[in-house]
């Protein structure tokens, strides 16, 4: 009924419409200008719940009404009806019932009379204006208003002088000119930039120096760009015709990509501008560069203006040079190339050098400038390789996590020019290595698991039926009970999911052995596969485990409310029955020691990687002290409960331990000592006291045994009773700590990263609390070049076991096979 009604209305719409206007017509309110096969309209309209009146182009089978184009946005009809016609000189005017003048296309010469100038609406939206020659004098898509449509132009036409751009509307019910606008700017290489009035909002580059190309933005999509003598612009097209899509700059400032759902009867947005953090123009200022993770990273031979900004997630000041003390002028210098990238502003102090150059020759010209701070060299689309080049502030770059993006070749100076030499070859040799290994280990270990595969499978079959329905996921709606205590409602843990216990016996093939990924304080970890196929991680409670419903509750209703890339994932819990799981996901590399402790794996992970490893255990814990809603120390820190997942970024487990701080509260007493001995701070072992400065020590430990390969509890062949820690202390006071250094990544590691890391774990596991640094100091000294402080006499490095810790431990200083201990001491 109500699409009859609407149908009836365009129908009388028709009736009093126009294919064209001649000077001998007029269009008033209620009257429209149709286009030649119905597409769009002109006519009177009023947005929203204003009662003010606009002459604009709309959707013809649209509703609601979808307007793309306003002539009088900032001169509104108020109060009268309007009337729209052909003036004796050939304009298309708008008046008032007052005869006010609004609006006019104003292209004519007055005193030239003129009877033949007709104005058509195009199938395209685009309102032509056609004289005596049928020249087309004057359109609308010169002027457009917050929409592009296709084939319509943004840019400069160098030859009128016209500068076509979009506007924002003021507001929902005011078409005016808003505060947001979308322009070419035509300094340096040509570039599209979102304004926030005079403010860049969000930048859009084209390859640099190129004259016309066509870019695949979509799927049936080609975005067109043209800089030659007569015009720099931009437009897009689609492929199919018949399917209607619009660009619109909304009055938010956001630049929407529309595409009409004729089976909803809606607008589908298929991209917003800006869509995340790095979208924002200068999020990391100055010679940073924005990672797809949102976070900031400054390029090589450059260090954050503001480090403690920079490590409070504001990296908007920037990055300065390195102070290194050598000339960039040559001095043996040369470039540093970074892949994926959404080059920097080119606006700023960048040109053309030439058209037809070699990736060498670009490179020298940029060298024997001694402005020059980076270039890029690139093949456009078969027309020849251009070179370009910046030669001041690299602003405004974003790195893609996929393909994408262009390569940028960095100026940096000779010292951190051989840092990247040495890390270059150390990468391709540890390449080769790895290929050998995983030839000789991988293809023996493939063709074992398939026939033990085989034998286990057919097993199987002969003693277990499963009925594959039950492998579905059951989500609880109210408390669970566990042992007497009470776990909160899943409402108030959307995202901690109560798994039936059908559905793990099926993902784990009844905890088949061939499924056990370890053992720990808590009991078994198996791996398993949902029936959707994501691949999981159960934690399996032992009956006989120490361990019990304390350090379970904790675990649940602690780390369902930590969310951060180096923390593993909760996905829920089973409780049922006798069985006591956690479910995580799945991390395929394990855990750190199973890697750095076995001198078979320990090669897979060169210094590069094994830095990034501490960077992200760093970053892991400094959210549990500082940045995480909760602060948590989390009491039991050790190489096991960090896991490594697919590309070896570690995520640390294991929180049946942790314990929440208040935001003033600096430490805590327990007379219930647990952790892992090694791991654990002296004055938790000794006095049961803790703080995020025991989470420090444990992360010093953890940071020596990953530059060394070794357990802290191993010993020695000139002093057998000696630790790691004692070991790294008399090895930096002779001056030969790199000494210590894993023989697996000896021809990786670069000297100055590695005696900084040393020196940093050595400050983390100094005896006294107070002289151990922070986190977030830690965080600094790790990924800047700041002056570190020498560090004092750690803990635990006597000879002979202290008769004090023998209270506690019984003469151990260390687990021997790492399982969390808990200890009672009488007070």
């Amino acid at each position: 009924m109500f699409k009859s009604l609407i149908l009836i209305i365009l129908f009388f719409k028709f009736c009093t419409s126009l294919d064209t206007l001649t000077t001998n017509q007029s269009i008033k309110d209620g009257q429209s200008l149709i286009s030649k096969h119905n597409y769009f309209a002109l006519g009177f309209f009023s947005p929203g719940n204003s009662s003010y009146k606009y002459l604009g182009i709309w959707y013809v089978k649209m509703t609601p009404q979808t307007v793309v184009w306003v002539a009088n946005r900032n001169h509104p009809i108020i109060d009268s009806s309007g009337v729209l016609s052909i003036n004796q000189y050939g304009d298309l005017v708008l008046h008032d019932s007052n005869n006010r003048l609004l609006w006019s296309t104003n292209v004519s010469v007055q005193d030239q009379v003129t009877t033949s100038s007709v104005a058509q609406l195009l199938d395209s939206g685009n309102l032509v204006l056609v004289q005596d020659n049928n020249e087309n004098v004057w359109q609308s898509f010169d002027y457009p208003t917050d929409t592009q449509l296709p084939n319509m132009k943004l840019g400069l036409n160098l030859k009128t002088g016209i500068h076509m751009f979009l506007t924002s509307w003021k507001s929902k019910d005011d078409p005016g000119t808003g505060n947001y606008s979308y322009k070419i700017n035509r300094n340096g290489s040509p570039q599209v930039f979102l304004y926030n009035g005079s403010t860049p909002y969000w930048r859009y580059t084209f390859s640099p120096g190129n004259n016309v190309f066509t870019v695949t933005s979509l799927p049936g999509r080609k975005v067109f760009f043209a800089y030659n003598q007569d015009e720099i612009s931009t437009y897009y097209s689609d492929d199919d015709p018949s399917i209607m899509t619009r660009v619109v700059l909304d009055n938010s400032g956001l630049l929407q990509n529309l595409m009409w759902n004729d089976g909803v009867h809606q607008w589908k947005e298929l991209w917003p501008k800006p869509g995340n953090q790095c979208d924002k123009y200068r999020r990391c200022g100055s010679y940073g560069k924005c990672k797809p993770d949102n976070e900031c990273m400054c390029l090589p031979g450059y260090e954050p203006k503001s480090p403690r900004d920079w490590y409070l997630r504001d990296g908007s000041k920037g990055c300065v040079r390195k102070n290194s003390g050598l000339s960039m002028c040559k001095n043996g210098e040369g470039f540093v190339k970074l892949e994926r990238l959404k080059l920097p502003d080119a606006s700023i102090d960048a040109a053309l050098i030439g058209t037809i150059m070699s990736s060498s020759e670009c490179e020298q010209a940029c060298l024997t400038n001694c402005s020059c701070t980076a270039f890029t060299s690139m093949n456009i689309y078969g027309m020849g390789t251009n070179c370009f080049a910046w030669y001041g502030e690299l602003m405004d770059i974003v790195e893609y996590a996929d393909e994408g993006g262009s390569d940028l070749n960095v100026r940096v100076d000779a010292i951190e020019l051989a840092k990247y030499i040495r890390k270059s070859k150390g990468s391709l040799s540890k390449q080769r290595k790895l290929a050998i290994a995983l030839v000789s280990i991988v293809v023996p270990m493939f063709l074992v698991s398939l026939l033990a595969y085989i034998w286990l499978a057919k097993k199987k079959k002969t003693k277990v039926k499963r009925k594959v329905h039950n492998q579905s996921l059951n989500f609880a709606s109210t408390k669970v009970s566990f042992k007497g205590h009470e776990l909160e409602d899943s409402s108030t843990h959307p995202d901690l999911p109560i798994f039936d216990l059908s559905c793990i016996v099926a993902a784990t093939e009844n905890f088949s052995p061939t499924n056990k990924l370890g053992q720990g304080g808590f009991g078994s970890v198996f791996k398993g596969q949902l029936s959707n196929g994501q691949h999981i991680a159960v934690k399996r409670l032992s009956k006989s485990s120490r361990q019990g419903t304390g350090e379970f509750k904790n675990e649940v209703m602690l780390i369902a409310k930590l969310q951060h890339k180096n923390l593993v994932k909760l996905l829920g819990c089973c409780i049922q029955e006798d069985e006591t799981m956690l479910i995580y996901e799945y991390m395929p590399n394990k855990s750190l020691d199973s890697i750095i402790f076995d001198h078979t794996r320990a090669s897979f992970l060169n210094w590069k990687k094994r830095f990034e490893i501490i960077l992200g255990i760093a970053r892991g814990i400094l959210y549990l002290h500082q940045d995480s809603r909760l602060k948590i120390i989390h009491r039991d820190l050790k190489a096991s409960n960090v896991l490594l997942d697919a590309k070896m970024n570690p995520k640390i487990s294991d929180f049946g331990l942790a314990r929440i701080f208040k935001e003033d509260q600096t430490q805590d007493k327990t007379t219930r000592v647990v952790g892992t001995y090694g791991y654990m701070s002296p004055e938790y072992v000794v006095y049961g006291q803790f703080s995020t400065k025991s989470d420090v020590f444990s992360f010093g430990v953890i940071l020596l045994e990953i530059v060394s390969g070794k357990k802290n509890c191993d010993s020695y062949q000139e002093h057998p009773s000696q630790n790691l820690i004692g070991h790294v202390w008399e090895l930096w006071r002779e001056d030969r700590a790199l000494d210590i250094v894993d023989s697996s990544i000896k021809e990786s590691y670069v000297s100055d990263e590695v005696l900084r890391c040393i020196q940093v774990g050595l400050l983390c596991v100094q005896e006294e609390v107070v002289d151990r640094p922070t986190m977030f100091a830690v965080n600094l000294m790790l990924s800047s070049e700041t002056t570190l402080p020498s560090p004092k006499n750690p803990a635990f490095i006597f000879k002979r076991p202290s008769k004090k810790l023998d209270l506690v431990t019984g003469g151990a200083s260390c687990s021997i096979n790492e399982v969390t201990i808990t200890k009672f001491e009488a007070r």
